[in-house]
């Protein structure tokens, strides 16, 4: 397995194997509960902070074994979404949430335009402006996001382990579907436990859609990459899967899984 190194921007994008030889670019827009400071928390009780709403457990290290796995480049947030969430555009109201699920934010509530403006150009700007550049210098760019959900979300169990999430291009989930059952030892369910009418798919529609890249979400029940061995075991399943898929798109372009 290729050694990677990673190296953090400042405050604003993690990047991971920025020189890897395949043509995935992962993405991992949750991947810290950091939040600066400056911000006081946002007023949250310390339980809250490193909580599901906080951030996707267990999501980044999924992706950084992925990134070995694949040889990918991994573009990763690197604060808090209760700060910014990089998978929304400045225009959304829970780019800065005033609550998720059952989290009152207090430090989002009644947010003037200029103090999201400041968030939008200190956090946002720089990792959509990291993405893009790393996307317009790939050879036919396969964008993959790795995200995880709670299994219990307003009181309702989910049953769905890995969702297999797209918006208007469903070429690479298609594929990913199709071989599920060769790849996944799991429940895997399309578009849930969200979907495009949650909003959930800004970073496909923004970096991947317009210039008509392959590109596919995945959302991973966090339950199920708890410790580094759980993520590690979730992302040796997933570096096959998600080169078996590319195959069935018959796409120019390499994906590879090295060993």
């Amino acid at each position: 397995m290729a050694e990677i190194s990673d190296d953090v921007l400042g405050e604003h994008v993690q990047f991971v194997n920025t020189d890897g030889s395949s043509s995935v670019v992962l993405v991992c827009e949750h991947a810290s509960h950091v939040i600066p400071a400056k911000f006081a928390h946002l007023g949250l009780a310390p339980d809250m902070r490193k909580s599901h709403a906080a951030w996707d457990p267990g999501a980044m290290g999924v992706a950084r074994r992925l990134a070995k796995n694949l040889d990918a480049a991994l573009i990763a947030g690197a604060v808090s979404r209760l700060v910014y969430d990089c998978n929304r555009p400045p225009n959304a109201p829970d780019a800065m949430p005033e609550k998720s699920e059952i989290v009152e934010i207090p430090g989002n509530v009644a947010l003037t335009p200029a103090q999201r403006m400041a968030r939008t150009r200190t956090y946002y700007e720089p990792f959509r402006a990291a993405l893009a550049a790393k996307v317009a210098a790939s050879k036919n760019p396969v964008i993959v996001t790795i995200h995880s959900f709670t299994p219990v979300y307003h009181g309702q169990i989910r049953p769905v382990e890995i969702g297999v999430l797209h918006d208007t291009d469903t070429r690479l989930a298609d594929a990913m579907l199709k071989t599920a059952d060769q790849h996944a030892n799991v429940n895997v369910q399309r578009n849930q436990p969200y979907g495009p009418s949650h909003g959930v798919t800004h970073t496909l529609k923004e970096h991947a859609i317009p210039g008509g890249h392959l590109n596919v979400m995945l959302e991973i029940r966090n339950d199920l990459i708890q410790s580094k061995a759980a993520q590690n075991d979730m992302a040796d399943m997933i570096a096959p899967w998600v080169t078996a898929a590319f195959a069935l798109t018959k796409e120019n372009g390499t994906v590879r899984c090295v060993a």
